[in-house]
């Protein structure tokens, strides 16, 4: 089992002690989250509360993931990052591509790409791009993404995206892993057929073994029942070892703790911060191994 901490809101400034500090205690990797900005009207409802209301606003912080992961990777040695999740649709995907691949190679190939396809119309009427059919959209950059990262001259003419022959250099060394976020049907399916893994955004451990048995059932009917796949959840219950082993069981690869903004409170300062993550790493992380 690997475990994660996501670095969601937390304070900027203090941002890349919390990355050291994650590592130091032996934690995987951090999840990072994002958003462009935050309407001054939202129509838009989130999709993972009961009234569709988000846990945050405007007041919110949200870093360029990029920048972030780039800062946090140069400050730590081991600590992997993974977005949780990046919302693919509204960007071009040679820019993704290119962005991943610099990330990649800076850091000693410690990212992985988790994508998801949005739920915010506002964030796609603002830059310009079309809400209807991002997941269609989607599909296809996993594919140009995948192609521009082989290294040399390349080309793609599908249904969205018609690129002439190129060459992206440098290439990542490998094939930076792309995970999949999102609950619906269609989504468990874009991971089991496009995917190296699915990414949970909260759920009750009742509700995972359901998920986990029909990534298995996809992935079979797509033939790649045999290749290497995460599934790495985010619970929305207390952790627990006897509830991660269970999980382990059923194919779960890694657990994501909450954001520190609720395990040491909001405007925590540093030493509790440092505090919630060595808790963590002694009744957790280091009973579990």
């Amino acid at each position: 089992m690997k475990f994660w901490q996501s670095v969601t809101f937390s304070q900027p400034d203090e941002l890349l002690d919390v990355a050291k500090l994650s590592e130091e205690v032996g934690f995987t990797g951090v999840f990072v989250s994002e958003h462009v900005f935050f309407p001054e009207t939202l129509a838009s409802k989130y999709p993972y509360s009961a009234d569709g209301t988000p846990m945050f606003n405007a007041e919110t912080p949200w870093l360029d993931p990029w920048v972030q992961i780039a800062a946090m990777a140069a400050v730590t040695t081991t600590l992997r990052f993974v977005t949780g999740v990046y919302i693919l649709p509204l960007r071009h995907p040679l820019e993704v591509a290119k962005a991943a691949a610099t990330v990649s190679l800076l850091s000693g190939g410690r990212l992985a790409l988790g994508i998801g396809t949005g739920w915010m119309r506002e964030e796609f009427d603002a830059l310009g791009r079309e809400f209807a059919g991002r997941g269609r959209r989607m599909d296809e950059q996993i594919e140009v993404m995948r192609t521009i990262w082989r290294g040399g001259a390349v080309e793609h003419n599908g249904r969205h995206y018609r690129l002439p022959r190129l060459q992206m250099t440098p290439a990542p060394k490998a094939s930076i892993p792309i995970l999949i976020g999102g609950a619906s049907e269609r989504a468990l399916k874009r991971a089991a057929t496009l995917g190296d893994g699915w990414v949970g955004a909260g759920n009750t451990p009742e509700e995972i073994p359901t998920i986990a048995k029909r990534l298995r059932e996809l992935r079979a009917e797509a033939g790649r029942e045999r290749t290497p796949f995460e599934i790495i959840v985010a619970l929305t219950t207390p952790p627990d070892i006897d509830t991660f082993r269970r999980l382990e069981d059923q194919g779960v690869t890694g657990v994501v703790s909450w954001p520190l903004v609720f395990t040491a409170g909001p405007g925590s300062t540093i030493e509790g911060k440092k505090q919630a993550l060595e808790t963590y790493a002694s009744q957790i992380i280091a009973k579990y191994r």
